[in-house]
């Protein structure tokens, strides 16, 4: 039996159904807590071996500080993205490991999802077939075959939702840092500047990781580039839009719409049940009065793949780190 404890911070139901299941073949001691980690319940960590965060956790200088009064040397992300963590503050102080992949096809699939919704008018269809309205004025869509489909991001996801949109019939422009030239010739994708996609694509859907780089990079001049029915999808992370930009756009009918699983506030609303009481962000409440706007709950991983994928990994990558020779003084990403 494993002799170490994990304090797991900001868990669901499904969470612990996962991981519980997932750890029946490495014998953690696991410690489930409802509350978001941050710098007033750190505290928690009290007895525990190492940590495991998922992406509303806030990790930074004062929780690190309470991670070194209590010995704690890993933090282990269930999550891809680790924009929550203060990076600098942890370096040579806790190691941070993270789940690189574990379903792209869940996110791609979602983001599809979101498009299809939309372009079809499918959230709008279901709400009215249900108060007995099968009226169809009002639904008009459009095919996807043969749009411009512009892919912002072109790691794993980015690529699968590439071969999901080509599966329509649309042509892909692709953007990236770091292009991936060999993929793209052999899968007919076309890389080009982003102000080029901007211009050019009928949907343009964001695969990106947040950086200092990459925050509102969809911001009010990109905007401005875009075709007045342009579908601009975000599964990826909710500060890649400026979303007052947004708004902006929206209001004045100069994009077509938005699928919104991410939203850079999300912090404060997002796995919880807020149905019984006000929405006080009044930017993401004016976002929900949009019908051409279909935002959904940071949800694009949930499926039973990617939740089994997310419980084996985090648990391999703990493994690893007190198994293995992990060096005191270094941050590593597994």
């Amino acid at each position: 039996m494993n002799n170490k404890t994990i304090a797991f911070f900001d868990t669901k139901p499904y969470d612990r159904g996962f991981f519980d299941s997932a750890n029946e073949g490495y014998g953690y001691t696991v410690s489930y807590f409802d509350v978001r980690l941050n710098a007033g319940t750190a505290s928690l960590v009290n007895g525990a071996d190492a940590v495991c965060a998922f992406v509303n956790d806030k990790i930074d200088a004062a929780v690190v500080d309470v991670f070194l009064q209590n010995n704690i040397g890993l933090v282990a992300l269930r999550s891809a993205g680790y924009n929550n963590v203060d990076l600098r503050a942890a370096w040579k102080k806790v190691h941070v490991v993270h789940v690189p992949a574990y379903s792209p096809h869940a996110v791609a699939e979602h983001t599809a999802a979101l498009l299809l919704s939309l372009t079809r008018h499918i959230h709008q269809a279901y709400n009215r077939v249900r108060d007995g309205n099968f009226l169809l004025s009002g639904l008009i869509g459009r095919d996807l075959h043969g749009k411009y489909a512009g892919i912002v991001g072109t790691g794993k996801i980015g690529k699968i939702t590439a071969g999901i949109f080509q599966g329509f019939g649309m042509h892909i422009l692709a953007f990236d840092k770091f292009p991936d030239n060999e993929w793209a010739r052999g899968s007919g994708v076309e890389y080009a500047d982003l102000e080029t996609l901007c211009k050019t694509s009928d949907v343009i859907s964001l695969h990106s990781p947040l950086t200092s780089e990459t925050r509102h990079l969809i911001d009010r001049h990109k905007l401005s580039l875009m075709k007045n029915d342009v579908v601009i999808i975000n599964t990826s992370r909710g500060a890649l839009i400026d979303t007052q930009a947004l708004i902006e756009a929206l209001k004045q009918k100069r994009i077509g719409g938005a699928g919104l699983d991410v939203y850079e506030e999300e912090e404060a609303y997002f796995f919880e049940d807020w149905s019984f009481q006000a929405i006080e962000d009044d930017v993401l409440a004016r976002l929900l009065t949009f019908p051409n706007v279909l935002v959904t709950g940071h949800q694009a991983f949930l499926t039973n793949e990617a939740l089994d994928a997310i419980a084996r990994i985090t648990l391999e990558n703990i493994r690893l780190y007190f198994e293995e020779d992990a060096l005191p003084n270094e941050i590593c990403y597994k």
